[in-house]
């Protein structure tokens, strides 16, 4: 199939840094959340709207697990003084010190230091953004506590600064093109994702990935045009809500993925979809997250097929954890202004994760590193 020609999307239109939240009026203490993702249904290397090499990604939402952060102004203390709930989280205090800057000054008062409590049921070193999610709800925090709203450009440029590459988890469930070393958005595929549903799972028995260890391999000429190749499927795939083909995708790069991260069940797992009729399958790029895409349209008992799906991955050893769907484009849109998805997915409540329950999670307690999550 040829794709679709590259047609670089027209620039955004210039939108404030901030907003006030609520009355605008700064309490001195703020909340913020963020979400997190199930990893990457594309990553590489691409060409932004000048013909620049880019990294970026377009990754798969996931309704559920996320990150909320409380912060109490100290007056006072100077603004690089923030003390973080649990202690480990050190990108959590980087962005909320570049946070108290930025919202100080938009706001017209002093910058100050403070205290961030953080809570999250997302586990580490997956690849499902799990640092991210801390960020944004840290950024978001604060600037409640100045009584502002941040616009997503400018958390995502704090996030970046904050930890170096960040996952778009500050903008909504419409797919995007996301340039994670440089916080902006290098194209909007489209309205919604098409439907499907994910069975979601973890390789190497859910041990996190330390992707600062990993290789590195410099894209070559031949990678980018793959990856433009794939980027202009994945177009098209969205645009005509064909979910095979935006399978064959996830699939192609998870492929290219494991010439870093070398899973050994990855063969497995490529097995099991094809064997249960599924459409393919994502990875975490940066982790051991992922999922088996099946196509709800296809005919035949759908969760017949999820039920062989998840005794198949079990035979070969690999953890499930939840079943779910891609979230569903909200009614209302237009071709000119489509609106954005629900961030709501629907779920298949019959897998192990449920019947285990989820983790608590509490702003005093480390997040500890899980090697089967209930995600």
């Amino acid at each position: 199939m040829t794709p679709a020609p590259h047609r670089p999307p027209a620039p955004p239109a210039p939108v404030p840094d901030a907003t006030t939240a609520g009355d605008g009026t700064p309490t001195g203490k703020g909340v913020g959340q963020a979400p997190c993702h199930h990893g990457e249904l594309l990553q590489g290397v691409f060409l932004d709207a000048h013909g620049g090499r880019c990294a970026g990604l377009v990754t798969l939402p996931l309704d559920g697990p996320g990150s909320r952060a409380e912060f109490v102004r100290r007056p006072g203390t100077p603004p690089q003084a923030v003390s973080v709930t649990p202690a480990d989280r050190g990108k959590a205090g980087r962005a909320a010190a570049l946070a108290v800057a930025e919202c100080a000054g938009l706001a017209g008062l002093p910058p100050e230091g403070g205290e961030v409590r953080l809570s999250s049921d997302v586990p580490m070193g997956l690849g499902m953004g799990s640092s991210t999610s801390d960020v944004i709800a840290t950024i978001r925090a604060v600037a409640d506590a100045y009584g502002l709203a941040l616009a997503p450009g400018a958390v995502a440029r704090l996030a970046v600064h904050a930890e170096r590459a960040s996952d778009p988890l500050m903008l909504d469930a419409r797919p995007v093109l996301f340039a994670q070393r440089e916080g902006r958005v290098l194209e909007v595929l489209g309205p919604a994702l098409p439907a499907l549903v994910v069975v979601g799972c973890v390789l190497g028995g859910g041990a996190p990935v330390d992707t600062l260890a990993l290789p590195g391999r410099e894209a070559t000429e031949t990678d980018v045009q793959e990856y433009e190749r794939l980027r202009g499927l994945l177009r098209g795939a969205v645009a005509r809500g064909d979910a095979r083909l935006l399978a064959r995708v996830a699939t192609a790069s998870a492929r290219r993925g494991q010439r870093v991260l070398r899973h050994p069940e990855f063969d497995d797992l490529v097995a099991v979809a094809r064997h249960t009729g599924a459409a393919g399958v994502q990875i975490a790029h940066s982790g051991a997250v992922a999922g088996i895409l099946f196509d709800p349209a296809e005919p035949g008992d759908l969760r017949d097929r999820l039920r062989r799906c998840r005794n198949a991955l079990h035979r070969h050893g690999i953890p499930t954890t939840r079943t779910f769907t891609t979230p569903a484009p909200n009614p209302g849109g237009t071709p000119d202004a489509p609106s954005a998805p629900s961030v709501t997915s629907k779920e298949f409540p019959d897998g192990p994760a449920h019947r285990r329950g989820d983790r608590s999670a509490r702003p005093d307690t480390p997040r500890r590193p899980s090697r089967l999550p209930a995600l």
